[in-house]
Order: structure tokens, then C-alpha cells, then sequence
């Protein structure tokens, strides 16, 4: 939570990324980043990620022609939506 808490992203880019959270569906998000199959539990999704997010953040830096803008806020909004859900499982742990 952390390294999460710790991005520095354009502000129009995490305000779009905010405004998709709200819809965040973990199913139909996921299994469009990360395949289809068996979705991980919220911790392992979240690293895996940010490790996704920090790759097409590495091209946009770059400027690199193949960095997509859709697919930067694609990876955002999933992460914003599995840390709510790995922070409400941590909550449920501690009641």
C-alpha cells in the first residue's frame, strides 16, 4: 500500500483513473489485464499490477509511440479498485 500511496502520476490521468474506480468491476477488469482463467486474490492482483502500471508509465515517460493512454487508465483503475478491495479484506480481519 505503500508504493501505492507513493505514485506520482499526471493529476488529469489519477482524477479519470478516480472516476472509473467508482464502476470498477473486478471480473470484467481483471480478466481483460491479466487473461482469462482463475482471477489471484486482491494482494497478488495489486502487485502484479503495479508492476503492469509502472512498465506502460516507464513508455509514457519515454514518450515511446507504443504507450497507450487507455490502457495507462485501464491499469489504474483496477489498481485503485483491488486496493479498496485488499484494504476492506484487511479491515474484515482485524472486526
Amino acid at each position: 500500500m505503500t508504493q501505492l500511496s507513493t505514485l506520482r502520476r499526471p493529476r488529469l490521468l489519477i482524477r479519470a483513473a478516480r472516476i472509473g474506480a467508482r464502476e470498477y468491476n473486478r471480473d470484467r477488469h481483471l480478466q481483460r489485464l491479466l487473461g482469462y482463467g482463475t482471477l489471484p486474490i486482491p494482494g497478488s492482483a495489486l502487485m502484479k499490477l503495479m508492476d503492469m502500471e509502472r512498465q506502460v508509465d516507464d513508455l509514457r515517460r519515454e514518450e515511446d509511440a507504443a504507450y497507450s493512454l487507455v490502457r495507462h487508465l485501464d491499469l489504474l483503475i483496477a489498481l485503485m479498485g483491488e486496493a479498496q478491495l485488499y484494504q476492506a479484506s484487511r479491515a474484515s480481519l482485524y472486526r
